[in-house]
């Protein structure tokens, strides 16, 4: 297909795909009854099927009561049965391609299973319908008469059986349609480099001979590559670089803290569109350009249930269906796939702001929090109180991560930060006083808990030095692809390492 004629007819078929979206919004309980239905009934006569009976299930009630909440370790011995190329257990469709998770929220590495349905009717037809959603409200856009550059990892294979597993975006790239496949930079044999300096190179070397109209990827990870790019090309922004560049998908991590180093670096303004897709599936994206909120994607294989907050922590939690969610609160994220991922608890948080239709927030992780001392810290107050204090300091934040310190005899807790400025504060005293206040008012608990400094005292803040983060993550193994730097913890292990390289 060519670009001229691709610039003609896509347009046309995300106009269509745009109105079955409105439809669904119209319609989501129907349409993730319908789609449990036949997850069911396709996976039936898998050893998952027989063994819990899926052909009796009649109700979203009989399948909560036969089948239990999952994590990844109830399920990984089965994972690698079929990594070692069993198949027909969770899912009927061969399964050859496995999603390898960033490592955030445990040591080891989670594989996750990706069907052909799953590629197909999951994540690109999600990505089909981002576009659809971006050209309802640009219906002048010319995205298809340039490139989109995409940021991917590196694909690897296994055994003998030949499985083959890396991050999300290598498995998708590798994957591709051919219709994306002419739209996209950079070449496949630059998508699959593993040496990731050695790969933003060559990436920023084919891309700057490349019509570029959009960019998808991290955002830490694409501005080091825009910025490479401006060293390479001796220009001011990337407007002079690219003058067709119209949108950045990004996702992963929240945009805010890089709002402002991209407009400064664009030169013109573009539009960003933030998505929520990870190893386990297409979730949701921004359908609102003046709104944070993100559209909650329900006809692309995932059937969704939520623990609520209260039952995060026992050992055979409740779920909510969607039709039983209460806006403003926080829960947990439990999917069931065309990837064969039954009841599985994926390890984010979320909180509806809308249901009609169904819209959310990303809150954080089940396992990236501190309540060390009963506060109860999430991302999103850490983030919320972070861009309060920048805001009134005049500081642009780059990375940051943050951890406790434990209670010593005779002395409170306190929780400690590691924060990599692109512009300090001047007075460091007063941004941890701002985001001291800021935490307050956005977390009773932590309020509580800093009552006369009894239980926790005020925060403590260390400045990185320039390259902190992206030294560790290398030191790590984990540069580039949809790796990230995680944000809290409820101990030291990621701040011990971190402090010893910043002195």
């Amino acid at each position: 297909m060519s670009r001229g004629l691709t610039h003609t007819l896509m347009p046309w078929i995300f106009k269509r795909r745009y109105q079955e979206i409105e439809r669904l919004k119209k319609h989501p309980l129907e349409a993730q009854d319908k789609l449990l239905r036949k997850l069911l009934k396709t996976a039936s006569h898998t050893a998952y099927g027989k063994r819990y009976d899926f052909s009796s299930i009649t109700s979203l009630q009989s399948f909560q009561d036969r089948l239990p909440v999952n994590t990844y370790e109830d399920i990984e011995a089965d994972i690698e049965r079929v990594r070692k190329g069993e198949q027909n257990i969770f899912w009927p469709s061969p399964i050859k391609w496995f999603a390898k998770s960033s490592g955030t929220t445990q040591a080891k590495s989670k594989f996750i299973p990706v069907s052909a349905e799953s590629m197909t009717n999951c994540h690109y037809r999600a990505g089909k319908d981002m576009l659809s959603i971006f050209y309802a409200n640009h219906p002048d856009s010319k995205l298809f008469r340039g490139k989109t550059l995409c940021l991917s990892g590196s694909c690897e294979t296994y055994g003998r059986h030949k499985s083959h597993y890396g991050d999300l975006s290598a498995v998708l790239i590798e994957n591709l349609p051919l219709w994306a496949v002419r739209s996209t930079t950079p070449s496949s044999k630059i998508s699959r480099m593993s040496d990731w300096e050695a790969k933003l190179d060559a990436i920023a070397e084919e891309a700057i001979e490349q019509e570029v109209s959009c960019l998808a990827g991290v955002p830490s990870w694409m501005l080091a590559l825009l910025n490479r790019i401006l060293e390479k090309t001796q220009k001011d922004e990337i407007a002079q670089v690219w003058p067709k560049l119209e949108l950045f998908l990004h996702g992963g991590v929240n945009f805010t803290p890089y709002a402002e180093p991209y407009k400064k670096i664009m030169g013109t303004p573009i539009e960003y569109c933030e998505i929520y897709n990870a190893s386990e599936g297409f979730f949701a994206v921004q359908d609102q350009s003046d709104r944070k909120d993100l559209l909650l994607m329900l006809d692309c294989g995932i059937f969704y249930e939520f623990i609520p907050a209260e039952e995060f922590d026992k050992e055979n939690p409740k779920t909510v269906g969607l039709e039983e969610v209460e806006l403003q609160k926080n829960y947990a994220l439990v999917i069931s796939t065309n990837a064969g991922l039954w009841r599985y608890q994926i390890g984010d948080t979320v909180k509806f702001t809308e249901s009609k239709p169904y819209r959310i927030r990303i809150t954080g992780r089940t396992k990236h929090y501190i309540n060390a001392f009963g506060e109860e810290l999430i991302i999103e107050n850490a983030e919320a109180a972070l861009q309060c204090a920048a805001k009134k300091t005049r500081a642009q934040i780059k990375e940051y991560t943050a951890g406790p310190i434990f209670m010593k005899e005779g002395e409170s807790g306190a929780h400690e930060w590691i924060i990599e400025f692109y512009k300090p504060p001047a007075d460091r005293a007063a941004f941890a006083k701002y985001l001291d206040d800021a935490l307050k008012c956005s977390n009773s608990d932590y309020e509580a808990k800093r009552y006369r400094n009894i239980t926790l005292s005020p925060p403590v803040i260390h400045q990185a030095k320039q390259g902190l983060f992206y030294d560790w993550m290398k030191k790590r193994g984990k540069l580039g692809g949809q790796n990230k730097v995680p944000r809290l913890s409820n101990d030291r292990a990621y701040l011990e390492p971190l402090l010893q390289m910043n002195r």
